[in-house]
Formats: C-alpha cells, sequence, structure tokens
C-alpha cells in the first residue's frame, strides 16, 4: 500500500508562491506517474499538475500553465508543486495522488491519494 502525505498549505495574498510537497511511502516503486489535484467548495476535483516519474515529462492543466513547476526528488520520494503568482481562483483543497500508468492528467487513472492540503489565496 502507497501512502502520500501532502504538506506546504496555507494561507497566501494574491501574487503570492507556495510550494506544495508530497512524500511518497518508501514502497512507492510501483508508481509511474504522480499528480496534483485540487478541489475547491462545490466543485468537482480537477488535476492540475502530473509528472512521470522516471522521465520527469510534466503535464499541466490550461490554469496552471505559466505560474505552476512540479518537479521531483525520486531519491526522497518526493513530489513538489511550486506554485507562483497565486490568484483567489486557487483557493482549494490540494490532493497528491499516484498512478501505476503514465496517467497524466486522468484522475480515473490515479489509485493512491493523500488526504489534501488547504490552499487560500485572499484578495
Amino acid at each position: 500500500q502507497v501512502q502520500l502525505v501532502e504538506s506546504g498549505g496555507r494561507l497566501v495574498q494574491t501574487g503570492g508562491s507556495l510550494r506544495l510537497s508530497c512524500a511518497a511511502s518508501a514502497r512507492a516503486f510501483t508508481i509511474y506517474a504522480m499528480g496534483w489535484f485540487r478541489q475547491a467548495p462545490g466543485k468537482e476535483r480537477e488535476g492540475v499538475s502530473a509528472i512521470a516519474v522516471k522521465d520527469g515529462h510534466p503535464y499541466y492543466a490550461n490554469s496552471a500553465k505559466g505560474r505552476f513547476t512540479i518537479s521531483s526528488d525520486n531519491a526522497k520520494n518526493t513530489v513538489y508543486l511550486q506554485m507562483d503568482n497565486l490568484i483567489p481562483e486557487d483557493t482549494a483543497v490540494y490532493y497528491c495522488a499516484g498512478s501505476i500508468v503514465d496517467a497524466g492528467l486522468r484522475k480515473s487513472a490515479y489509485t493512491y491519494w493523500g488526504q489534501g492540503t488547504q490552499v487560500t489565496v485572499s484578495a
């Protein structure tokens, strides 16, 4: 069983930056892709960014392009999401997820999920 633990969410002002981290358990060697998803109140959970762990190929939702950067440190089993130029529309609970296939931003292809970390962007 793969366990994922997110951290880094907090309250930030518009235009600010945050870096989210997702630490995977030591037995995460079956993971092919890691993704970040977010869910705002009353909305569907949506894909933000993902990365193929072995080759580092990134995927970004249109809302994230140019502002967010995903990266991974395989030695630490950790994936990061650097979020810059944050806007109130980015306010959501951010979830880390793991997939055993090259899932990209396909939510249904992710098997493992963290508990989420709250990001709040004030106007």
